[in-house]
Order: C-alpha cells, then sequence, then structure tokens
C-alpha cells in the first residue's frame, strides 16, 4: 500500500439536499446472488457485510470487499461477521464522508490484483462512488439496497459519468478526490 493511504483526511461529505440521489438504486438490483454472479465478468467490488456474505456464500470471493460489521446501523451477526470480517487493512472513514484513506485502499486494492477485505472504521456507504470510478471497464460494483436486494453497477463509461457527477455535486475537495480516479 503506499504511503498516502493513511491520510484519514475527509475528502468529500454528503451534503444533506443530496441525500435523496442515492436513495434510488444505482443500477439493477437483484435478489438471488446467483443469478448476480451469472452476470459478473470482470473484477467484483462489494460494499456491505451482507452483499459480500451472499457472494461468498454463493462461492464467489470478491476482488475487493469493503465492510463494517455493521448492517442497517446495527451490528451483523456472528454468522456474517465471521464469514466475511477477516480484514487486509482497515481504514477510516465517518458516515457520510468519503476519505483519502479509503480511496487509496480501494485504488491500491484494486491494483493489487489479490483478494483483499478493507475493514472501514465508520461508514462504507459511499464507497461506492469510488469503486465505479476505480474499477476498470467491465467490473461490477455491488452494494446493498436495504429492503431491496443487491445492487449491480457494471463499470463502463457511463456509470463512471453518473458517479463523477454525484461525487462533483458534494462537498469537499472535489478535485483532489477525482485526482485518484
Amino acid at each position: 500500500m503506499s504511503e498516502d493511504a493513511h491520510d484519514g483526511t475527509v475528502l468529500l461529505t454528503l451534503p444533506t439536499e443530496l441525500r435523496s440521489a442515492f436513495k434510488e438504486p444505482l443500477g439493477p438490483v437483484e435478489t438471488d446472488a446467483d443469478v448476480l454472479l451469472a452476470s459478473v465478468t470482470g473484477p467484483l467490488v462489494t460494499v456491505g457485510d451482507i452483499v459480500t456474505y451472499h457472494l461468498v456464500e454463493a462461492g464467489r470471493q470478491p476482488d475487493v470487499a469493503l465492510v463494517d460489521e455493521r448492517t442497517k446501523r446495527a451490528p451483523v451477526d456472528e454468522a456474517v461477521r465471521d464469514a466475511v470480517v477477516n480484514p487486509d487493512l482497515t481504514v477510516s472513514n465517518p458516515a457520510g464522508t468519503v476519505t483519502e484513506e479509503l480511496v487509496v485502499a480501494i485504488r491500491d486494492s484494486l491494483a493489487d490484483g489479490t483478494a483483499t477485505t478493507i475493514f472501514v472504521e465508520g461508514e462504507e456507504d459511499l464507497a461506492t462512488l469510488p469503486a465505479v470510478l476505480l474499477a476498470p471497464d467491465g467490473a461490477s460494483v455491488v452494494y446493498g439496497q436495504p429492503g431491496e436486494g443487491m445492487v449491480h453497477v457494471r463499470v463502463t463509461p457511463e456509470s463512471r459519468a453518473r458517479m463523477r457527477a454525484l461525487v462533483e455535486r458534494m462537498d469537499g475537495d472535489v478535485d483532489r478526490a477525482l485526482s485518484f480516479c
């Protein structure tokens, strides 16, 4: 991991008026892990303990998994924790933010090419943004939509443009955040 990975500087903060943009799924929603996995062809990034658990249980270890031992603001149960939380590295990322440390960890883990679990102290919810911006074309980023299922975002120039547009509407150092991507 690069030296700048230890910088917990908050790059982006989700403004209140943008929260509604994240209520709608950013891709198709699937409830069956096997069906979702059938459409995964490249690297797989998971954001969230429950999504990671379901895909691991279906036989696919994500290339990069971001977990925080929580679901719907409550601790995950022991079975989920045991299956997915064996972190290769730990980063800090307060709720409603994207830190430099998180972005660098995702970037370096994707470049490393070995399966990596990143434990996020704080909250990993917004990690979908840098994950889509950093992953190669054809990769899949999957995150949980509470009460609905797993959202599959295939990384394409179009999905990257959509994430970039969201990032550009956030508060903070947008230019620095995008410089990593």
